[in-house]
């Protein structure tokens, strides 16, 4: 683990605080601990649920197709007739 001086603590107070690597000049954005645990749980993969999510689209779409008068000219559209 590495200790903050004095100055990059200071840093730390601004609404995103970033690093750069003076090696690689790759610019990291800073988080507290509790905010990267919580993004690492909504990121996770291993609870993700492929065709939970493609059930949700198809509910959400047919909901906003069902409101849509111009749906039948969408489903032509590049058709030959």
């Amino acid at each position: 683990m590495i200790e903050l001086t004095e100055q990059q603590c200071q840093q730390l107070t601004g609404p995103e605080p970033v690093a750069i690597d003076p090696n690689t000049r790759l610019t990291y954005v800073l988080v507290r601990k509790e905010a990267y645990e919580r993004l690492k749980s909504l990121l996770a993969m291993e609870d993700y649920d492929p065709d939970e999510g493609a059930a949700l689209m198809n509910e959400l779409m047919a909901d906003d197709d069902a409101g849509d008068p111009l749906l039948e000219s969408y489903q032509h559209y590049g058709q030959k007739k």
